[in-house]
């Protein structure tokens, strides 16, 4: 995704005047040749992360569009003031990119990990939010995201699907239940796979996502409503919970219960293992995946 993101970047400044990449450091050598294509255009200002945010917002003030990219603990954690104020507060627009997501850098320990970034993010308004699945996908919201002014934080993943799939902005079924089925399954981003695997032996309807905000919250109540079944189980990539907000508000009309799987709010690891290590200790490996989704649909 990250190779994706820099040669789609790279290209689309050779035809548009107007985007400009900011950076601290991290990726400084994948827009090399843009740089030199287009000086002034490419800005590494160091390890300054938070003059980073600041002059994308004085460049989006200016009419550029600025995309800025980071680990996602520097590029969202780090200068959360300055994407709220500078950016949200001036309502200026950006392109944000992160990389390592929750825990894929985790060899590199705590500072690279960032399962709150998009549960931040979501306190304040105006954000699309896009988890891409797929490199290719990757390619298809850049292509959406780079020619407006509006702010879009795009979370790119270490790990990703087999196959991507079409982007439409909503939930898209990919595999349909019964008219009597248990319950809807959302999965997000990278996290298909592994969710069609874990549910493979449940009658329930699997949905996919890679924009979380703004959430397709008509898309899901039409899916609860043909399921007959008002249980929702949802499985993201960052922190637990990060949803759950969003499916409440699409079920408000109706009883229902709802399982959110992700990151866990009340453990700590502290060990830096690999990133599937802690998706084993976080139960968002497979195993874990179908042992919550059973408890919770065979009831």
């Amino acid at each position: 995704m990250r190779e994706v993101f820099g040669a789609a970047v790279s290209e689309a400044m050779d035809d548009d005047p107007r985007l400009a990449v900011v950076l601290a450091v991290i990726s400084a050598g994948m827009f090399r040749r843009a740089a030199a294509r287009h000086p002034g255009r490419v800005i590494d200002l160091g390890i300054r992360e938070q003059a980073m945010i600041g002059t994308a917002g004085g460049l989006a003030l200016t009419g550029m569009r600025p995309v800025v990219h980071s680990y996602a603990p520097f590029l969202v954690e780090r200068p959360f003031e300055q994407i709220k104020l500078d950016l949200g507060h001036q309502d200026a627009g950006a392109v944000l990119v992160s990389i390592g997501g929750s825990y894929d850098a985790a060899a590199e320990g705590r500072t690279h990990q960032a399962p709150g970034d998009v549960a931040l993010i979501d306190t304040l308004p105006g954000w699309t939010v896009h988890v891409p699945g797929h490199a290719d996908e990757v390619r298809a919201v850049l292509r959406d995201a780079l020619p407006g002014d509006d702010r879009v934080y795009i979370r790119l993943s270490g790990t990703a699907n087999r196959a991507p799939l079409p982007l439409s902005g909503g939930l898209a079924v990919v595999r349909p239940g019964s008219a009597r089925s248990a319950g809807v399954v959302v999965a997000v981003g990278p996290m298909l796979d592994r969710t069609l695997e874990a549910t493979a032996d449940l009658d329930v309807t699997v949905a996919y996502t890679a924009t979380v905000r703004p959430f397709d919250r008509a898309g899901l109540s039409a899916l609860v409503a043909a399921s007959g079944n008002a249980d929702v189980m949802l499985v993201e990539p960052y922190l637990r919970g990060t949803s759950a907000h969003e499916v409440s508000e699409a079920l408000a009309d109706r009883r229902h219960r709802q399982l959110s799987l992700g990151v866990p709010r009340d453990t700590e690891l502290r060990a830096y293992g690999t990133p599937a290590d802690h998706a084993r200790a976080h139960g968002l490996d497979v195993r874990g995946i179908a042992r919550a989704a059973r408890d919770f649909f065979l009831v």
